[in-house]
Order: C-alpha cells, then structure tokens, then sequence
C-alpha cells in the first residue's frame, strides 16, 4: 500500500496583540493561503483520510481553511494533538509512527522549525530555507508508517 505524507506549515498568523502565542489567529492573508493550498492539493488528488494538527488556533484555523477547499470538512479523521505545537522532530515522527496502518494519505499541520525540519530530513537540507507559512512538502514512502523515517521515501516542496 502507497503511503503519503503530507508535511504542513501552518498559514500565516497574526503577530498578536496581548494573546498568548497558542491562541493566535491566522490573518487574512492566512486565510486566503490555507484555501489556496487546499485548491492545490485537491488538483493535485491528494485527500488525507488522517490528519494530525496542533491544537493552536491558527493551525486549527489552517486546517479547516484547507479541509473546506478540498470538501472534506467531515470525513478525515482528525487527532488535535497539543503536544504537535512543542514538539521536535522526533516527537512528531514517533506520533506519525504510531498512525493506523490503514491510512494512506496523510496530513501533518504543525509550527516551524519542527515542520522544516521533518520535512528537510525527508527531502534533503535546502528545505529548510523554503518553509515559509502555508509551505507543504509532501513525502511519498515506500514502508508503512510504522516505519517512517528519513531516507524511506521521496518527496518534493508543493508550494
């Protein structure tokens, strides 16, 4: 069975004004972003059956923004993970380890540096430096999530 990973920088966000960094919401340039990568991955036929999101505001808002373009707003299942908003790279590949072996496609919506840096481990070190907001890599593997690691599949920058 084909595995997609989809590793997701979370649109851009307001800088805030008095709200704690994890209640910050996405402006409206964020907005507009997430419809447009949901657009671009509907094109491109990529539909995630399983979605892991940080719990922050504007990664929740990214996804919703991203899930509606694509007409999946009800039926991925969707783990709101607080732990994805701190987490470091190998935090976040243990959490894409233990996913439900049934799931093919999958979309990760996190906070930088961690996306990069997954996704940079996956697609080669230059990723780093072209991770802005709304940025996604996505990352075809070649073994089961379990066994998801750098050097297990191929991937490329979408946007």
């Amino acid at each position: 069975m084909k595995r997609t990973l989809l590793l997701m920088r979370h649109a851009k966000a307001d800088v805030g004004h008095g709200e704690e960094d994890f209640d910050r919401p996405l402006n409206d340039r964020g907005h507009l972003q997430a419809a447009n990568v949901g657009r671009m991955l509907a094109e491109r036929g990529y539909a995630p059956d399983h979605v892991i999101c940080s719990g922050s505001r504007r990664t929740r808002q990214t996804l919703k923004g991203v899930l509606h373009e694509l007409g999946l707003a009800g039926s991925p299942e969707v783990d709101y993970a607080d732990e994805v908003y701190s987490a470091g790279p190998d935090q976040l590949l243990e959490m894409i380890n233990r996913l439900d072996p049934g799931a093919e496609t999958v979309l990760v919506v996190g906070h930088n540096p961690t996306i990069a840096q997954l996704a940079a481990g996956f697609l080669g070190d230059d990723t780093l430096t072209r991770y802005a907001p709304a940025t996604v890599a996505v990352v075809e593997l070649e073994v089961d999530w379990l066994y998801a690691a750098p050097g297990t599949g191929t991937g490329e920058i979408l946007n």
